[in-house]
């Protein structure tokens, strides 16, 4: 078995204390230029890593971080997954990534496991637990952003969507299109994302004086399946309606699955609009009309959020507000 170089094996080898290799170690300036460099050609060549759990130690610090999704299979997820690890990994994180699967009970057992971790941040999207849960266990961790949930009285950086503003503006275009009698295909009741584009989707009938059909909304798992299913259901028992806004544009290319099995043509009899702007809503046909969330730019942005907060004394929370862009394709001209 290979011998596990140890920090002591850098010190004899060096000529040094133990206490001044861990101050090179932990990047300390207490340490003279020349010992440091001397120090530097050791670990290099004996290849030494230090162990990450005695830099915790002096640190007080494990260099890993959470970061929990609702659901990693969904590209919107898999794109702030990609562009929070990469910043993390920029600068010496290890990121824990845990997926809930659209479970509040499974998502509770991620929080625990993370605190356990004793990580040192957490970047949490789309919580699906109830505020008096969710901001309990938040307290327990160093420092926290919230994604697509407002932090309210919680000492977290948030990150969050207009979703109403979302949904307002979604229905503005199909109402310009002509349409009057369109559906929602919305996400979990649960889902505070889903909530708010409910609400602008009611708000901007009653602006038009359309009043707002009940039997005309259909809650789904936001997936492909749970959108073909509650489409199909929706449009074969209310065929007066010739538009859909739907909850995200998995569920949108599911829509467009269910008007293909009862033969109606997209726009030709029905006009669908998705949220979000996955790469996949360019690529289905025709071309999906959506509302643009930038992923990559907020997965970049909430953890170098999370590593100010974590890095820089007493830096104060910060909250940021986007505004989804409408992006005008083939789906609802």
């Amino acid at each position: 078995m290979v011998k596990r170089i140890t920090m002591h094996d850098v010190a004899q080898t060096a000529g040094v204390s133990l206490m001044t290799v861990s101050r090179v170690v932990n990047n300390k300036d207490d340490v003279s230029q020349i010992t440091r460099k001397k120090v530097m050609e050791v670990i290099e060549q004996l290849n030494y890593r230090p162990s990450s759990i005695a830099r915790g130690l002096a640190t007080q610090r494990t260099g890993a971080l959470g970061l929990v999704v609702p659901d990693i299979a969904n590209p919107f997820f898999a794109s702030i997954v990609r562009s929070a690890e990469e910043e993390a990994y920029a600068k010496n994180y290890s990121v824990f990534l845990g997926n809930t699967n659209e479970d509040p009970r499974r998502e509770l057992a991620v929080l625990h496991s993370l605190e356990d971790k004793q990580v040192d941040g957490l970047i949490l999207c789309s919580s699906r637990l109830e505020d008096n849960t969710l901001f309990e266990i938040l307290e327990r961790f160093p420092t926290t952003v919230l994604v697509f949930r407002e932090r309210k009285d919680a000492n977290a950086g948030a990150f969050t969507i207009d979703d109403v503003f979302g949904g307002q503006v979604a229905i503005e275009h199909l109402l310009k299109s002509g349409h009057r009698n369109i559906g929602l295909i919305s996400g979990p009741p649960i889902s505070l994302s889903a909530f708010g584009r409910l609400k602008g989707y009611q708000a901007a009938l009653q602006a038009a004086n359309i009043s707002v059909n009940d039997s005309w909304t259909r809650h789904c798992r936001p997936v492909v399946e749970g959108g073909q299913e509650a489409a199909y259901d929706l449009l074969r028992d209310n065929p007066e309606i010739t538009a859909l806004f739907c909850h995200n544009d998995l569920v949108a290319v599911g829509a467009m699955q269910a008007c293909a099995e009862l033969g109606l043509r997209i726009p030709g009899d029905i006009a669908i609009i998705g949220y979000d702007d996955i790469r996949l809503a360019e690529l289905v046909s025709p071309a999906l009309t959506t509302l643009h969330i930038p992923t990559a730019e907020i997965g970049a942005k909430t953890m170098r959020m999370l590593l100010e907060q974590i890095e820089v004394e007493a830096a104060a929370p910060k909250e940021v507000h986007l505004r989804p862009e409408l992006i005008v394709r083939a789906s609802a001209p």
